[in-house]
């Protein structure tokens, strides 16, 4: 992205894209989201002001957006955020005087209703998972296309994750080592699944399709369908990676 805002153009990354909107027949990873009707409100946070400059009117000149301000250190950006009214943040991890991790950290605990994307040149499945712990909807590299850009903000304005090019099932590993050093011995709850939508969500966090889960539970698609959809209405998710995030944070797939 740094080379590409020097054309006022964007960065260089494949797109890839696949989503069902109830999750309910793959693992949808990046989502392309439906045009949003009114300028989404976007607040860069980002310490290279050429960068900040660049940024803002790369999302102007798209037509579906309006960037309300900009931060050029974590301290200031709990303060703009309210201000602003945002919809979407634009983090950098590597801020100043405070970094993007301790920012997820304070408007998690301030409870202010932005989504945040970070926006990095680079990170680790570890920090994307903590990133997704402390409340963050996705990340975007620095590298990537304008159009991928774009896609993410419309993606996350809709409700959904964004996290690119990585795997599900490396990101459940992390998560799950992750939610295991932090909980210990913690017994996991059930919420209310049967046992055999335990037994369903333990799979789906595996990364099997709705095929696979059939064949292995011998039962119809659709009948997975339906336990999926079940599950989904108890856990208060929309999709597989929430689904995934949820069941491990809360260790449903121990005991499976």
């Amino acid at each position: 992205m740094v080379q590409a805002l020097k054309s006022r153009i964007g960065l260089q990354f494949n797109f890839e894209s696949g989503h069902d909107p109830r999750g309910l027949t793959g693992i949808a990873m990046a989502t392309t989201a439906k045009v949003c009707p009114t300028l989404v409100r976007v607040l860069i946070a980002d310490d290279h002001a050429l960068f900040r400059d660049g940024l803002r009117k790369l999302l102007e000149s798209e037509g579906s957006f309006e960037v309300v301000g900009e931060a050029s250190d974590g301290e200031m950006l709990l303060d703009l955020v309210r201000r602003t009214q945002a919809d979407i943040l634009l983090l950098d991890l590597a801020m100043p005087r405070q970094d993007g991790m301790d920012v997820l950290r304070e408007l998690a605990a301030a409870q202010i209703p932005v989504r945040t994307l970070l926006l990095t040149a680079t990170i680790n499945k570890d920090q994307i998972v903590r990133a997704l712990k402390l409340g963050a909807y996705g990340v975007v590299l620095k590298e990537s296309t304008s159009q991928r850009l774009f896609d993410s903000i419309r993606c996350v304005m809709s409700g959904q994750y964004w996290v690119g090019r990585e795997s599900i099932s490396d990101l459940v590993r992390a998560l799950r080592s992750v939610s295991t050093q932090e909980n210990g011995s913690q017994k996991p709850r059930e919420f209310g699944l049967t046992p055999r939508e335990m037994e369903v969500v333990t799979l789906v966090v595996a990364g099997y399709s709705n095929p696979d889960i059939a064949q292995r539970c011998s039962i119809s698609e659709q009948t997975v369908k339906h336990h999926i959809s079940n599950i989904f209405d108890k856990l208060g998710v929309s999709n597989r990676l929430e689904l995934a995030l949820f069941a491990v944070n809360h260790r449903l797939t121990d005991a499976h």
